[in-house]
């Protein structure tokens, strides 16, 4: 319903500015590309009930500005500044957004085990859908009868019983042994993470391919409605209400999908049927043909994005997966921001038909650029903590913040498959680097050729301690078969060392 209303009011005070009405949608993605790597990192170190308390409440405070300025009339189309006013606000409401979501998607894993996790998205997409459906309609009626205000009004009074549910849910936080993380730090880690994931890297190009020409769809239609359909509020909502009906159907057929199809195809599908349903809209002016559109861009749309979020989420461990998924709405949203202001642009220099349909055109072709990155290598993780590496004894314990710590591992390897051991290697450098090596390295011994050692620097003692719940079950798989190639009589022998530098002894660190 604010969505309809934020989108209709501006097209109220800007009637002749695609730029103004695509810079509303811009807005609203803009905060998600500059603060999602620090919500994600805070999500991850502090108590993400807590977290989410204060994003909700930061919204409430916000809805309720917005209402109370649009009902007093401050902003209107009598008042120049009534648009800035508008994005403003958009723009703050949105900055508890992209704090809120990368917490609340981290969520869902602690809620459902991993075979429960794709219909607990698609449920949060029924949910969705379902609103999207009813909320549009509602919102016209409302915008209609007695405003926009109170659309805006009825939005902040949905965020008290939001944070009610948030208060009552008994967390248990779990605390770590190890000092929390600091924020920059946690952003550094969750970055690295995603640089050395492959996997993941391959959502995030799919979803760049998608959401940068699917954008135009979603930042020209309020335009398309109003300037090329005629219609008033109630007729925006019920194209909207259709969008969401699609949505809807499309969470009880995507289960029966998942079943026949790999989610690759589902992917590709989907975003095929969403390039169509583009071209058309931008060909047709009629009412019903564009409802009946809406009902399979709600299918397809919620399609693509269940199937990139599951993938998400079961692509990276726990105590990273808010700072990936923060980069994934990063890239989502900047690409949204991007492609609206694009599409708005191109609109205002041609026209609305022209723009949607070059959209349309690139989302058609994007589909083939993007085929090559995978998005089933993420169903086949098992990133449960394997907790495998053994605790070494240490003569002192170092202070958490003393580092850098260089850890070395002594491998002797046939020199005949040196070759294929160094290969293998390779995979095993991504898992340290992700893990938290700043620097890794193997090398090996001119004067013995079939020793190796591998050399791992990390930045302080603490992230070298955290390295040892990090490391997965399917990263183990890994280490067996690096370890398949030593034929030592021991396992291969690990060293690590603090950087030497004069250090006053103290009871505490």
């Amino acid at each position: 319903m604010h969505d309809v209303g934020a989108a209709w009011l501006m097209t109220t005070l800007a009637p002749n500015s695609p730029i103004l009405v695509a810079l509303l949608q811009a807005a609203s993605s803009l905060p998600f590309f500059l603060l999602a790597l620090p919500a994600g990192a805070i999500a991850d170190v502090v108590d993400r009930r807590q977290v989410l308390l204060y994003t909700q409440s930061w919204m409430l405070l916000v809805a309720t500005s917005l209402g109370l300025l649009t009902i007093t009339g401050i902003v209107a189309p009598s008042n120049p500044a009534s648009p800035w006013i508008l994005l403003g606000l958009t723009f703050a409401m949105s900055i508890g957004s992209s704090m809120n979501m990368p917490v609340w998607q981290a969520v869902t894993p602690e809620l459902v085990t991993k075979e429960e996790l794709p219909q607990a998205v698609t449920l949060s997409g029924i949910v969705v859908n379902l609103s999207r459906s009813i909320g549009p309609a509602l919102a016209g009626i409302i915008i209609a009868s007695v405003g926009t205000g109170v659309v805006f009004l009825l939005n902040a009074v949905s965020f008290i019983s939001v944070i009610w549910v948030i208060y009552t849910w008994k967390r248990v936080h779990q605390q770590s042994a190890l000092p929390t993380e600091r924020v920059v730090g946690a952003i550094q880690a969750g970055v690295r993470y995603v640089r050395n994931a492959p996997v993941f890297q391959s959502i995030i190009f799919r979803t760049i391919g998608y959401i940068f020409f699917a954008s135009a769809l979603f930042a020209l239609l309020p335009l398309i409605a109003r300037r090329e359909l005629k219609l008033d509020a109630l007729g925006y909502g019920i194209i909207l209400g259709f969008w969401g009906i699609g949505g809807l159907v499309g969470a009880f057929i995507l289960p029966k999908l998942r079943q026949k199809f790999s989610i690759d195809r589902i992917v590709a599908g989907c975003s095929a049927v969403m390039g169509l349903m583009m071209l058309i809209i931008a060909s047709q002016r009629n009412f019903y043909i564009v409802c009946a559109v809406m009902l399979l861009v709600g299918i397809s749309s919620l399609g693509v994005m269940v199937s990139l979020n599951v993938a998400a989420q079961s692509a990276v461990p726990n105590w990273v997966k808010a700072r990936a998924l923060s980069v994934q709405l990063l890239v989502f949203q900047g690409g949204m921001s991007l492609g609206s202001l694009l599409w708005g642009t191109l609109a205002q220099h041609t026209t609305l038909s022209t723009s949607l349909a070059v959209a349309g055109i690139g989302l058609l072709v994007a589909i083939f650029i993007t085929a090559r990155f995978r998005l089933k290598c993420s169903e086949l993780l098992d990133l449960r903590a394997s907790l495998h590496w053994d605790q070494p004894t240490h003569a002192f314990e170092p202070c958490p913040n003393d580092g850098p710590v260089l850890v070395t591992l002594e491998y002797y390897i046939d020199p005949n498959k040196a070759e294929e051991f160094t290969l293998a290697m390779q995979a095993l450098a991504l898992i340290r680097r992700r893990d938290g090596a700043i620097q890794w390295g193997l090398y090996q011994d001119v004067s013995n050729p079939s020793r190796f050692v591998e050399t791992a620097l990390v930045e302080s003692w603490a992230e070298h301690r955290r390295q040892f719940e990090r490391v997965t079950v399917s990263d183990k798989v890994i280490e067996d078969r690096v370890l398949a190639y030593h034929i030592g009589s021991e396992a291969p022998k690990v060293s690590e060392m603090l950087y030497s530098k004069k250090r006053v002894e103290s009871a505490e660190c």
